[in-house]
């Protein structure tokens, strides 16, 4: 058996500009911002990003490290629209390709089943067909002859999530109410690569349908205590609503300068010198 285990900035190493990286979690829903802001860190840059975009987008975008964005939507959930996100769409940053959830999801199983396409009814008769030209439909070839979408697929270089547990070896272990789709990024990635709440010996009792993430997919594991922050990594905490106002009203400099300007050991004790101030 292999330890995987590695440091954020290990992660990163590996990682190079012009790849095709998946970022999991969902909206600010347990997206793993250690890894994202270890990126934010490095010289890699001209990133095609896949991923149900909160955060991570958002920073990644004002820090100019997306050349092209694939997307569902873009949201911090109870401020719906990201807002870095936005100001860099509109100063025409990147290019976009947005579809439909059930159509992304979709394309990351055909990714993780190495199939070229699969075909999905989401997206017929809508603007995702005007928006995105690209897109092809197939006809069933049996007696129905159904009109499909053919869903490329939607093959990564490189998968990021966050998960509450994780072991030495690569598995992963979710314990909110929701996997996020994480398993199918891993499966749908050249290489992944997961952060954790905590590094367990084993998972010892654990429901199997919380036990998603298999070591054959993972390349390493990044112990990142609070590495969710400041999106939800339930049960261990919640999202956290004052810094995320702070972070969507704040000018970008002033923001970076104070809270992104060291490793993630900075980055936590200035969010905790922020929280202490604010009491």
């Amino acid at each position: 058996m292999t330890d995987k285990t590695m440091s954020p900035e290990d992660v990163v190493a590996h990682l190079r500009s012009g790849m095709t990286v998946g970022i999991g979690g969902w909206g600010s829903r347990r997206k793993p911002m250690a890894l994202v802001r270890a990126l934010l860190r490095s010289d890699v840059t001209d990133l095609t990003v896949v991923s149900y975009g909160g955060p991570d987008v958002g920073l990644l975008a004002a820090t100019g490290k997306i050349r092209e964005l694939v997307t569902a939507f873009v949201t911090l959930d109870s401020i719906p629209l990201e807002p870095h996100f936005r100001a860099a769409r509109q100063r025409g940053a990147f290019a976009l390709r947005e579809f439909d959830e059930a159509m992304f999801m979709w394309g990351l199983h055909a990714a993780a089943n190495r199939l070229p396409f699969l075909p999905v009814r989401a997206g017929l008769g809508s603007d995702v067909m005007r928006v995105n030209p690209g897109l092809k439909t197939v006809t069933s070839p049996y007696e129905d002859g159904e009109t499909f979408v053919a869903m490329p697929a939607l093959r990564l270089d490189a998968a990021l999530v966050h998960v509450n547990r994780a072991d030495r070896l690569g598995n992963g272990q979710y314990l909110g109410p929701d996997p996020y789709f994480d398993d199918l990024y891993c499966e749908a990635a050249e290489c992944a690569y997961v952060s954790c709440e905590r590094v367990v010996d084993d998972f010892d009792g654990a429901a199997p349908q919380t036990l998603l993430i298999k070591r054959h997919t993972v390349t390493g594991v990044v112990a990142a205590p609070h590495g969710a922050h400041f999106t939800s990594c339930v049960p261990d905490y919640g999202r956290d609503e004052a810094y995320l106002k702070l972070y969507a009203t704040t000018p970008w400099p002033e923001f970076a300068a104070r809270f992104l300007h060291g490793d993630e050991k900075d980055y936590q004790a200035a969010v905790q010198t922020w929280q202490e101030e604010a009491r």
